[in-house]
């Protein structure tokens, strides 16, 4: 298993009130997997997606992630295992303004690897060309439509090789046809082996990944 939480819990202190947010959840993902995270608005889902990206510590429970126990580690490990074993993909793309597509595509090998100009520019015009973006490596994000601009951020989210890909409403920022384009990357790279992890609300969204849970109240359903 690539991923292992066993009884986790998250508990939000908001001034002398405690909010559960994540209550006992217990799942495995199998490396390779494909998974979708479904529920209503405060049901846990992105939570739950914080706790597994280790941008969120649980509060109670053990998380496992290739066989580590990362619930308890550093901020600074907990940040290495990010820029290691994790990419990210967010509704808003948070792709930087003020930089082209390849820049920001190039960014996260800054912080990974050592690597040259040379490496790095050839590595992120290698990953815009599988996206379908080899003809926008230096328009901006205003100069890129929503699909375009989520695209960038697939190729960035590759861009350290990451055995996982966690993705938070993806496509919800998208119409449909981009959406679909998104989808079809996504299974593309699951074929390849990579792990994905996705919330979303969309049902036939949510079809497209291999295992679905539902969450409600902070527990899995």
């Amino acid at each position: 298993m690539l991923i292992e939480l066993r009884h986790i819990s998250k508990t939000y202190r908001v001034g002398e009130i405690d909010i559960p947010a994540l209550r006992d959840v217990t799942i495995s993902i199998e490396r390779g997997g494909f998974l979708a995270i479904m529920g209503a608005s405060g049901s846990g889902k992105s939570t739950l997606l914080n706790v597994l990206g280790c941008l969120d510590r649980p509060t109670g429970g053990e998380y496992r992630l290739d066989g580590e126990e990362v619930g308890r580690l550093s901020s600074d490990a907990l940040a290495r295992v990010r820029n290691r074993k994790m990419g990210f993909v967010f509704q808003n793309f948070n792709l930087l303004t003020r930089t082209s597509a390849l820049e920001n595509v190039e960014l996260p090998l800054y912080y990974g690897i050592p690597c040259t100009r040379e490496e790095r520019r050839r590595k992120a015009l290698a990953l815009l060309d599988r996206v379908g973006l080899s003809d926008r490596i230096d328009h901006h994000p205003s100069q890129l439509s929503g699909g375009q601009q989520q695209r960038v951020a697939i190729a960035r989210a590759l861009v350290n090789d990451p055995p996982l890909i966690l993705a938070d409403e993806p496509t919800g920022n998208l119409d449909s046809r981009a959406g679909a384009d998104i989808m079809r990357i996504f299974k593309e790279l699951n074929d390849e082996g990579i792990t994905l992890i996705m919330v979303t609300h969309e049902p036939d969204i949510a079809a497209c990944a291999k295992r679905t849970i539902h969450m409600r109240d902070g527990e899995v359903t």
